[in-house]
Protein backbone atom coordinates (compact mmCIF):
# COMPACT_ATOMS: atom_id res chain seq x y z
CA UNK A 1 0.00 0.00 0.00
CA UNK A 2 1.51 3.35 -1.07
CA UNK A 3 1.77 6.20 1.43
CA UNK A 4 -0.18 8.50 -0.89
CA UNK A 5 -3.31 6.43 -0.22
CA UNK A 6 -3.11 7.37 3.47
CA UNK A 7 -2.44 11.02 2.57
CA UNK A 8 -5.48 11.00 0.28
CA UNK A 9 -7.69 9.46 2.96
CA UNK A 10 -6.67 12.20 5.42
CA UNK A 11 -7.12 14.92 2.79
CA UNK A 12 -10.72 13.82 2.14
CA UNK A 13 -11.45 13.75 5.87
CA UNK A 14 -10.05 17.29 6.24
CA UNK A 15 -11.73 18.75 3.13
CA UNK A 16 -15.06 16.96 3.50
CA UNK A 17 -15.16 15.96 -0.16
CA UNK A 18 -13.26 14.09 -2.87
CA UNK A 19 -13.20 17.27 -4.95
CA UNK A 20 -11.67 19.30 -2.11
CA UNK A 21 -9.05 16.62 -1.50
CA UNK A 22 -8.11 16.58 -5.19
CA UNK A 23 -7.66 20.34 -5.12
CA UNK A 24 -5.57 20.21 -1.92
CA UNK A 25 -3.34 17.44 -3.30
CA UNK A 26 -3.17 18.97 -6.79
CA UNK A 27 -4.31 15.75 -8.47
CA UNK A 28 -7.45 14.76 -10.38
CA UNK A 29 -10.60 13.61 -8.63
CA UNK A 30 -10.30 10.37 -10.61
CA UNK A 31 -6.91 9.74 -8.99
CA UNK A 32 -8.41 10.42 -5.55
CA UNK A 33 -11.21 7.92 -6.17
CA UNK A 34 -8.76 5.29 -7.45
CA UNK A 35 -6.54 5.59 -4.37
CA UNK A 36 -9.48 5.29 -1.97
CA UNK A 37 -10.93 2.36 -3.90
CA UNK A 38 -7.60 0.51 -3.63
CA UNK A 39 -7.38 1.33 0.08
CA UNK A 40 -10.94 0.15 0.76
CA UNK A 41 -10.34 -3.08 -1.16
CA UNK A 42 -7.18 -3.75 0.85
CA UNK A 43 -9.01 -3.11 4.13
CA UNK A 44 -12.23 -4.82 3.12
CA UNK A 45 -14.36 -1.91 4.33
CA UNK A 46 -15.95 1.29 3.06
CA UNK A 47 -14.24 4.32 4.60
CA UNK A 48 -16.61 7.13 3.57
CA UNK A 49 -20.30 7.93 3.35
CA UNK A 50 -21.52 10.47 0.79
CA UNK A 51 -24.58 12.61 1.40
CA UNK A 52 -26.12 16.02 0.69
CA UNK A 53 -23.89 17.62 3.33
CA UNK A 54 -20.68 16.25 1.83
CA UNK A 55 -18.45 13.25 2.46
CA UNK A 56 -18.14 11.88 5.98
CA UNK A 57 -16.16 9.06 7.54
CA UNK A 58 -17.99 5.78 7.94
CA UNK A 59 -17.73 3.80 11.17
CA UNK A 60 -14.78 1.93 9.66
CA UNK A 61 -13.27 5.23 8.52
CA UNK A 62 -13.44 6.67 12.03
CA UNK A 63 -11.74 3.56 13.37
CA UNK A 64 -9.06 3.75 10.67
CA UNK A 65 -8.34 7.49 11.14
CA UNK A 66 -5.80 7.29 14.03
CA UNK A 67 -3.92 4.49 12.24
CA UNK A 68 -3.64 6.59 9.08
CA UNK A 69 -2.38 9.56 11.11
CA UNK A 70 0.19 7.34 12.84
CA UNK A 71 1.31 5.92 9.48
CA UNK A 72 1.91 9.42 8.11
CA UNK A 73 3.85 10.40 11.25
CA UNK A 74 5.98 7.27 10.94
CA UNK A 75 6.64 7.95 7.27
CA UNK A 76 7.68 11.53 8.03
CA UNK A 77 10.10 10.30 10.69
CA UNK A 78 11.58 7.62 8.41
CA UNK A 79 11.86 9.75 5.28
CA UNK A 80 13.33 12.65 7.24
CA UNK A 81 15.96 10.39 8.79
CA UNK A 82 16.87 8.89 5.43
CA UNK A 83 17.29 12.30 3.80
CA UNK A 84 19.44 13.44 6.72
CA UNK A 85 21.54 10.27 6.55
CA UNK A 86 22.14 10.67 2.82
CA UNK A 87 23.20 14.26 3.48
CA UNK A 88 25.74 12.98 6.01
CA UNK A 89 23.93 14.06 9.18
CA UNK A 90 21.48 12.18 11.38
CA UNK A 91 18.69 14.19 12.93
CA UNK A 92 18.10 13.72 16.65
CA UNK A 93 14.36 13.46 17.35
CA UNK A 94 13.06 15.02 20.58
CA UNK A 95 9.52 14.79 21.90
CA UNK A 96 7.62 16.23 24.85
CA UNK A 97 4.51 14.68 26.36
CA UNK A 98 3.81 17.78 28.42
CA UNK A 99 3.01 21.03 26.66
CA UNK A 100 4.71 22.89 29.53
CA UNK A 101 8.02 21.81 27.99
CA UNK A 102 7.38 23.05 24.44
CA UNK A 103 9.00 26.51 24.91
CA UNK A 104 11.88 24.98 26.89
CA UNK A 105 12.72 22.58 24.07
CA UNK A 106 13.26 25.63 21.88
CA UNK A 107 15.60 27.02 24.56
CA UNK A 108 17.45 23.69 24.54
CA UNK A 109 17.85 23.96 20.76
CA UNK A 110 19.46 27.40 21.15
CA UNK A 111 21.67 26.15 24.02
CA UNK A 112 22.91 23.21 21.94
CA UNK A 113 23.87 25.43 19.03
CA UNK A 114 25.68 27.90 21.28
CA UNK A 115 27.40 25.38 23.58
CA UNK A 116 27.95 22.35 21.36
CA UNK A 117 27.84 23.63 17.81
CA UNK A 118 25.17 22.65 15.31
CA UNK A 119 23.41 19.42 16.34
CA UNK A 120 20.66 18.65 13.78
CA UNK A 121 17.43 17.50 15.38
CA UNK A 122 13.66 17.59 15.15
CA UNK A 123 11.35 18.82 17.92
CA UNK A 124 8.08 16.89 18.13
CA UNK A 125 5.09 18.57 19.80
CA UNK A 126 2.52 15.87 19.06
CA UNK A 127 1.02 15.49 22.52
CA UNK A 128 -1.34 12.76 21.33
CA UNK A 129 1.63 10.50 20.59
CA UNK A 130 2.55 7.85 23.18
CA UNK A 131 6.06 9.14 23.82
CA UNK A 132 7.40 6.06 25.63
CA UNK A 133 6.18 3.80 22.84
CA UNK A 134 7.63 6.14 20.23
CA UNK A 135 11.06 5.95 21.91
CA UNK A 136 10.84 2.15 22.26
CA UNK A 137 9.95 1.85 18.55
CA UNK A 138 12.77 4.27 17.63
CA UNK A 139 10.42 6.90 16.25
CA UNK A 140 11.92 9.31 18.80
CA UNK A 141 15.43 9.37 20.27
CA UNK A 142 14.36 10.85 23.58
CA UNK A 143 11.18 12.18 25.13
CA UNK A 144 10.20 14.21 28.19
CA UNK A 145 7.35 12.69 30.20
CA UNK A 146 6.04 13.06 33.73
CA UNK A 147 5.68 9.32 34.39
CA UNK A 148 7.90 6.48 33.15
CA UNK A 149 6.08 3.22 32.26
CA UNK A 150 6.39 0.48 34.89
CA UNK A 151 9.01 -2.13 34.05
CA UNK A 152 10.32 -0.16 31.09
CA UNK A 153 13.53 -1.21 29.34
CA UNK A 154 14.14 2.41 28.43
CA UNK A 155 16.80 4.55 30.05
CA UNK A 156 15.25 7.05 32.48
CA UNK A 157 16.88 10.30 33.63
CA UNK A 158 15.27 12.45 36.33
CA UNK A 159 14.98 16.21 35.82
CA UNK A 160 13.92 18.83 38.38
CA UNK A 161 10.12 18.85 38.80
CA UNK A 162 7.98 21.40 37.00
CA UNK A 163 6.31 23.88 39.37
CA UNK A 164 2.79 25.03 38.47
CA UNK A 165 1.15 28.09 40.03
CA UNK A 166 -2.56 28.90 40.16
CA UNK A 167 -3.25 32.27 38.51
CA UNK A 168 -6.35 34.28 37.64
CA UNK A 169 -7.25 37.29 35.52
CA UNK A 170 -8.40 39.09 38.70
CA UNK A 171 -7.63 38.92 42.44
CA UNK A 172 -9.14 35.72 43.82
CA UNK A 173 -8.83 33.80 47.09
CA UNK A 174 -9.03 30.03 47.03
CA UNK A 175 -12.14 28.87 48.87
CA UNK A 176 -14.31 31.90 48.14
CA UNK A 177 -17.87 31.23 47.02
CA UNK A 178 -17.58 32.38 43.41
CA UNK A 179 -14.53 31.18 41.49
CA UNK A 180 -13.71 32.02 37.85
CA UNK A 181 -13.93 29.49 35.03
CA UNK A 182 -11.14 26.94 35.48
CA UNK A 183 -8.88 26.33 32.48
CA UNK A 184 -7.88 22.68 32.67
CA UNK A 185 -4.77 21.66 30.74
CA UNK A 186 -4.93 17.97 31.73
CA UNK A 187 -1.24 17.31 32.37
CA UNK A 188 -1.84 13.68 33.33
CA UNK A 189 -2.76 11.50 36.30
CA UNK A 190 -0.22 13.02 38.68
CA UNK A 191 -1.57 16.51 37.96
CA UNK A 192 -5.21 15.40 38.22
CA UNK A 193 -4.67 13.79 41.63
CA UNK A 194 -3.06 16.94 43.05
CA UNK A 195 -5.65 19.19 41.42
CA UNK A 196 -8.48 17.20 43.01
CA UNK A 197 -7.03 18.03 46.44
CA UNK A 198 -6.92 21.75 45.64
CA UNK A 199 -10.11 22.11 43.60
CA UNK A 200 -12.57 19.23 43.93
CA UNK A 201 -14.45 18.65 40.69
CA UNK A 202 -17.77 19.70 42.17
CA UNK A 203 -16.41 23.16 43.08
CA UNK A 204 -15.27 24.21 39.62
CA UNK A 205 -16.57 24.76 36.13
CA UNK A 206 -13.87 24.16 33.58
CA UNK A 207 -12.85 24.21 29.95
CA UNK A 208 -10.17 21.89 28.55
CA UNK A 209 -7.48 23.36 26.29
CA UNK A 210 -4.66 21.65 24.45
CA UNK A 211 -1.48 23.24 25.75
CA UNK A 212 -0.12 25.66 28.31
CA UNK A 213 0.77 28.67 26.07
CA UNK A 214 -2.68 28.47 24.46
CA UNK A 215 -4.34 28.23 27.87
CA UNK A 216 -2.51 31.26 29.24
CA UNK A 217 -3.44 33.36 26.20
CA UNK A 218 -7.06 32.23 26.60
CA UNK A 219 -7.05 33.20 30.29
CA UNK A 220 -5.69 36.68 29.58
CA UNK A 221 -8.15 37.29 26.75
CA UNK A 222 -11.33 35.70 28.11
CA UNK A 223 -10.70 35.58 31.87
CA UNK A 224 -10.61 32.64 34.24
CA UNK A 225 -8.01 30.83 36.30
CA UNK A 226 -5.70 27.88 35.88
CA UNK A 227 -2.45 26.18 36.83
CA UNK A 228 0.50 27.18 34.65
CA UNK A 229 4.28 26.69 34.80
CA UNK A 230 5.79 29.30 37.10
CA UNK A 231 8.34 30.37 34.47
CA UNK A 232 5.59 30.82 31.88
CA UNK A 233 3.37 32.97 34.12
CA UNK A 234 6.19 35.06 35.66
CA UNK A 235 6.23 37.91 33.12
CA UNK A 236 2.45 38.44 33.14
CA UNK A 237 2.40 38.26 36.95
CA UNK A 238 5.14 40.89 37.24
CA UNK A 239 3.28 43.16 34.81
CA UNK A 240 0.02 42.84 36.77
CA UNK A 241 -1.77 41.27 33.80
CA UNK A 242 -2.70 38.23 35.89
CA UNK A 243 -2.76 37.52 39.63
CA UNK A 244 -1.59 34.66 41.83
CA UNK A 245 -4.60 33.04 43.50
CA UNK A 246 -4.37 33.70 47.24
CA UNK A 247 -3.89 30.64 49.49
CA UNK A 248 -3.39 28.31 46.50
CA UNK A 249 -0.60 25.71 46.81
CA UNK A 250 1.81 24.94 44.01
CA UNK A 251 1.50 21.72 42.03
CA UNK A 252 4.70 19.89 41.14
CA UNK A 253 4.99 17.56 38.16
CA UNK A 254 7.79 15.04 37.88
CA UNK A 255 9.90 15.29 34.72
CA UNK A 256 11.75 12.32 33.25
CA UNK A 257 13.68 11.83 30.03
CA UNK A 258 13.29 8.48 28.25
CA UNK A 259 15.75 7.04 25.73
CA UNK A 260 17.09 3.71 24.48
CA UNK A 261 20.48 2.85 26.03
CA UNK A 262 21.60 1.18 22.77
CA UNK A 263 20.74 4.21 20.63
CA UNK A 264 23.64 4.90 18.19
CA UNK A 265 23.18 8.61 18.91
CA UNK A 266 23.79 8.15 22.65
CA UNK A 267 26.52 10.82 22.73
CA UNK A 268 24.15 13.38 21.22
CA UNK A 269 21.46 12.31 23.68
CA UNK A 270 23.87 13.02 26.55
CA UNK A 271 24.46 16.49 25.10
CA UNK A 272 20.72 17.14 25.03
CA UNK A 273 20.38 15.90 28.62
CA UNK A 274 23.06 18.37 29.65
CA UNK A 275 21.19 21.11 27.81
CA UNK A 276 17.92 20.21 29.51
CA UNK A 277 19.57 20.46 32.92
CA UNK A 278 21.24 23.78 32.04
CA UNK A 279 17.98 25.26 30.79
CA UNK A 280 16.02 23.99 33.81
CA UNK A 281 18.61 25.50 36.16
CA UNK A 282 18.07 28.91 34.56
CA UNK A 283 14.27 28.84 34.82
Amino acid sequence: MQINAFETFLAIEAAGSFHGAARALNITQTAVSARIKALEEALGASLFERGPGGTRLSAAGRQFLPYAEQMIRTWEFVSGDLRASLAGRMSLRLGAQLSVWDPLLVDVAVWLEQAQGAVPFTLNYDHGLNMAEAVARRLLDLAIVNEAPAGTRLGVEELPPEKLVLVSDRPVRLGQDELPLFINLEFGNEYSAQLQQVLPQRSRQHIVLGNAPMGLRYLMKRGGMGYFPAYMAAEALAAGQIHAVEDAPQIQLGCKVLYLPDNPALEQIRQVLQGLREVRAGV
